[in-house]
């Protein structure tokens, strides 16, 4: 099977397994396929030096650049060294663009973990003023209800018992007036499924049903990731953004209202354009509102071909310290949630003998006891190593 690196979203993760085995199913046996990232410049940096040293440490090793960062400048990514082609968004699940047989082409999902991430939904109708995502990918379009049933259902013979449901925007699934609410409710009537997890949602396009959905079913995982970016009012509209100041916070009571652990997270975003003190002040105060259990923080980069990156910008220095300072807040956040997990009993999900994910979605780490991979165990929590769980395996029969 050709080895593969993917940067970037969950959604990165799915298809370059799925690349890997079209490229499998075309004779591509020894090449290695570099799924990129263009949602900062960082990102688009590590692949560029992770090909340079793919070239170096196996000369004549063909290179197979992809993705969004390859799909916006596909002759600057052929020009790297060992680089054999650059296949667009468009065409890289195509089992022709591979040489493969013709063939019906599931949705992308991991099949190598213990949980499935499985592609719902791809692209964006939104013009975010910071955002590339929508030109690199296209509009938004959602896989049918049948085909992510048939790979949900494929999923859990495959002894993943969690599928986590993935896409650029997942909150604007539809087909035939189902919403998200109803293909996640489909998707939990799946017989032998363990629990079901949604990935990142915009604050202003979840759906009603979801609510009820987490009021009643156990198996719907008590998380919310919210694509929030910031919390100041004027930093959302020169963002394009479609909620406003204080619907994070909002949703986290409701979402706590409904399900008290609810475990938040969200990303924000650090050095916006025109961004000052006060409105990094709003993001400092959001994060103490929405006491995360994760935060994923990005200094603000200028992405060519955006309306931000004609906005007048600030130093790198002030964007990066004011990122370090919202990771400094988001990492106590994790911190003290993990805190409130102790003597905890967590069902989790394991990676490996020892390794784990919870239903919050917090790494777990046995400290007595193994449990087999893919495994959907109780465990219980003793201790903490930052917002890592330490945990202990349940004798059998015991409370």
């Amino acid at each position: 099977m050709p080895e593969t690196l993917a940067l970037g979203c969950r959604l990165n993760g799915a298809e370059a397994e799925t690349m890997a085995a079209l490229a499998a199913a075309g004779g591509l046996h020894d090449a290695l396929i570099v799924n990129t990232c263009a949602v900062t410049a960082e990102a688009e940096a590590q692949a560029r030096q992770a090909i340079r040293r793919a070239a170096r440490e196996a000369p004549g090793r063909p290179i197979i650049v992809t993705g969004c960062a390859a799909t916006l400048a596909p002759a600057a990514w052929a020009a790297l060294p060992g680089v054999a082609r650059v296949l667009g968004n468009s065409e890289k699940l195509s089992p022709a663009a591979w040489g493969a047989p013709d063939m019906p082409v599931a949705p992308a999902a991991t099949t190598r973990r213990a949980r499935a991430f499985l592609e719902v939904q791809q692209g964006c109708d939104h013009e975010c003023t910071f955002c590339v995502i929508r030109i690199a990918r296209g509009p938004s379009r959602g896989m049918g209800l049948e085909a992510v049933l048939g790979a949900a259902r494929q999923a859990v013979a495959r002894g993943q018992p969690e599928v986590v449901l993935t896409g650029v925007d997942l909150a604007s699934w539809a087909e035939d007036g189902r919403d998200l609410s109803h293909l996640a409710r489909a998707v939990l009537a799946i017989p032998g499924l363990g629990r079901l997890r949604l990935s990142s949602l915009d604050p202003a396009a979840i759906p009603e049903g979801l609510w009820a959905l987490w009021r009643d079913e156990a198996r719907l995982a008590p998380f919310l990731h919210l694509s929030a970016q910031h919390a100041d009012g004027l930093m959302l509209k020169r963002m394009r953004r479609r909620h406003g100041a204080g619907d994070a916070e909002a949703l986290a009571d409701r979402a706590r209202s409904i399900r008290p652990d609810m475990a938040l997270s969200a990303d924000l975003i650090a050095g916006f354009p025109t961004e000052d003190d006060a409105a990094h002040a709003a993001n400092l105060a959001l994060v103490a509102a929405l006491r995360p259990s994760a935060l994923h923080v990005f200094p603000y980069s200028a992405r060519p071909g955006t309306a931000a990156a004609r906005m007048p910008a600030l130093p790198v220095a002030v964007a990066r310290a004011r990122a370090a300072e919202l990771r400094a807040a988001g990492a106590a956040s994790a911190q003290a949630f993990a805190e409130t997990r102790l003597g905890a009993v967590e069902q989790a999900i394991f990676e490996t003998a020892t390794e784990a994910t919870t239903a919050h979605g917090l790494r777990l780490r046995l400290t007595r006891g193994t449990a087999p991979r893919g495994a959907l165990r109780p465990v219980r929590v003793t201790a903490r190593e930052g917002a890592t769980l330490l945990a202990e395996e349940i004798p059998h029969g015991a409370a």
